[in-house]
């Protein structure tokens, strides 16, 4: 299998990366790895180097999703079977104040991505988010649940939802939510605030699922492998707050002189409103499939494990 793989130097890419070039998955024949510039393309080099995860499948090239005539020179000189969308615009306040840009990349790169799988008949795998969700649910999320974003990130990510959708009939659309890996992320930004600070405050009234990209890329790798085409949410197992979730990042890095307090939404203003209530539900996985997530909090605990 020939996979093509944007957004490579994020966490998810990098998680992806490290899952793909396993020696158990053999059915990776080529791997082309696609950053948008050349600062990035000289770190994700050296962090492979470093990982000893350089490999003759592998190559690096520079791709800017949002330029049509870039990305169909790329992949067709490619020819992939699979095209792993990672590439993703996820500053979620940043968006309020730059839309437009949000909106290139989240909607017209996923169709410059779409259009050319579709000419030469590649599956799509494309990676959304539970912020396409209004957060009213009083359940868990279904893959068929109606979509209502209540900022304008998660309505950019409905509007690349759409674009696949309409395209194809071969593709994945991954719905994760609260993600941690290499990167910037929730758990590395608690841990660097409890250098300096012996309190901590954290909403607690914004619910989720914590998920690890490790866990996400090993979804992933599973998934491409079956014909299972259309909607999965991808998260690890349970729910929790923001508070909570703080909590155990404190408790399982030991660092328990640091005090987490509860605040409420209304107390840490933020430019774009949260959904409330986000938690993806897993039962299509568990009842099509015989792919098992692991709890988010096994999950945490193995990778704090590995990074701290």
């Amino acid at each position: 299998m020939r996979i093509l793989l944007t957004g490579a130097a994020g966490q998810l890419g990098k998680a992806l990366i490290r899952e793909l070039l396993k020696k158990e998955h053999g059915f990776v024949e080529k791997l082309l790895l696609t950053v948008n510039s050349e600062t990035s393309w000289n770190a994700l080099y050296n962090r492979m180097k470093e990982e000893e995860l350089s490999d003759m499948r592998a190559e690096i090239i520079q791709l800017d999703i949002t330029d049509v005539y870039a990305v169909r020179t790329a992949v067709k000189n490619f020819m992939p079977d699979v095209i792993i969308n990672s590439a993703s615009y996820t500053a979620v306040d940043a968006c309020e104040s730059d839309y437009e840009n949000a909106r290139l990349v989240n909607e017209d790169g996923v169709r410059n991505l779409a259009d050319i799988a579709k000419e030469i008949n590649a599956v799509l795998v494309h990676i959304s988010t539970d912020y396409v969700f209004d957060g009213e649910s009083p359940v868990p999320y279904r893959e068929e649940d109606e979509v209502g974003a209540v900022n304008l990130y998660g309505k950019t990510k409905v509007l690349g939802e759409e674009t696949v959708k309409k395209a194809l009939d071969r593709y994945f659309v991954i719905r994760t939510a609260w993600l941690y890996g290499e990167g910037k992320n929730f758990v590395k930004t608690m841990l660097r605030l409890s250098e300096t600070n012996k309190e901590l405050r954290v909403v607690s009234d914004q619910t989720g699922s914590p998920t690890s990209a490790a866990e996400l890329a090993r979804f992933i790798a599973y998934i491409i492998q079956t014909e299972k085409y259309g909607i999965w949410h991808a998260v690890c197992g349970g729910s929790t707050s923001w508070f909570e979730f703080a909590k155990k990042i404190m408790e399982f890095s030991g660092k328990t002189d640091v005090k987490v307090l509860p605040i409420r939404s209304e107390e840490y203003k933020t430019a774009a409103k949260r959904p409330k209530y986000s938690v993806l539900s897993t039962d299509k996985v568990n009842k099509n499939t015989d792919f098992r997530f692991k709890d988010w909090q096994e999950e945490l605990a193995e990778y704090l494990k590995i990074n701290n």
